[in-house]
């Protein structure tokens, strides 16, 4: 049995597919220029080159799409919603505030698309309520800008949704890189000291330690969590580790005594403060771990003390 559906239930349940937005141009035997803005649209074959869109038989122009020799396909990008309302209501002339150029193949080609598609009429297909156009490309074009959206009815940019939502802060991993009392420092960058940092990425904090580990030409094993703090005035998240070391002659850098005359040259006074800290605590051999910011913050003592 054929059952009967709620047109408008099926048109919401089409709508659950996300789809770009378009605009689809020809012109008509008068070369006036001719638009519509459609989410029908299909990538159909590579090769030979074949797209299709299709148009509502109640369309006005209709008529002058199916007998046109060709037509375009305009890929909106997500600043263009207006020029996508503008094509999907009726109007004089639609094309009056839209800058505008022939393509290869006379049809119109809306500037600051982030694609288009010049194509010549392939095949004009009956279908239900719509007629398919197929055309074969003969001219296309693509740019860096992201498209505009279409879900449920309404617009979506998710590029521009992206840009505004705040990011999470950059994980930094700083090793501390201890012989005894000494640590091992590097050039900062900026006319100071350091300890060995390097941003943390995909294969995790291990992975980045034994990287740095091996450009600093030290053998060294990660060893505890000695700091973990947020860095505001940079948007990082920073841990800092303990990790032992044998003695020897490092590649980058120079291992340095935990005193305050050879901590003076640490620029960050977060790190330096850090520092200070190891070097009393390396002197009584119990180790705190400090949670907090760059600016305050509490230093948890060990287990059992």
């Amino acid at each position: 049995m054929t059952q009967i559906l709620d047109p408008r239930a099926l048109r919401d349940a089409f709508g659950c597919f996300m789809t770009g937005v378009t605009v689809v141009t020809t012109l008509d035997v008068q070369g006036k220029p001719l638009g519509f803005t459609a989410n029908s649209f299909s990538s159909v074959s590579l090769d030979p080159p074949l797209l299709l869109v299709s148009i509502a038989n109640r369309s006005a122009n209709l008529a002058q799409f199916c007998a046109a020799p060709a037509f375009a396909v305009n890929i909106l990008a997500e600043a263009q919603k207006e020029i996508s309302a503008t094509f999907a209501r009726a109007a004089e002339d639609r094309f009056a505030d839209v800058y505008w150029r022939q393509g290869p193949t006379g049809s119109p080609l809306i500037a600051g698309v982030c694609a288009w598609f010049d194509c010549q009429m392939e095949q004009v297909i009956p279908a239900g309520d719509h007629t398919i156009l197929l055309g074969r490309i003969a001219a296309f074009e693509s740019s860096a800008h992201p498209g505009l959206g279409y879900y449920r009815g309404a617009y979506v940019t998710p590029a521009a949704i992206a840009s505004q939502m705040p990011a999470g802060p950059d994980v930094v991993v700083s090793a501390i890189v201890q012989v005894g009392d000494a640590v091992l420092l590097v050039d900062d960058g900026r006319g100071g000291l350091s300890v060995p940092m390097a941003r943390v990425g995909r294969d995790g904090v291990q992975a980045k330690l034994i990287r740095l580990f091996a450009e600093l030409g030290v053998e060294a094993e990660p060893g505890s969590v000695y700091a973990v703090y947020e860095d505001a005035r940079l948007g990082t998240q920073h841990i800092a580790l303990r990790c032992p070391a044998r003695a020897g002659r490092p590649a980058k850098g120079a291992f340095v005594d935990l005193s305050p005359q050879d901590m003076a040259d640490v620029t960050d006074p977060a790190l330096r403060s850090m520092l200070q800290r190891l070097a009393e605590e390396s002197r009584m051999g119990n180790y705190g771990t400090y949670f907090g910011t760059h600016e305050q913050g509490r230093v948890h003592p060990p287990s059992g003390a």
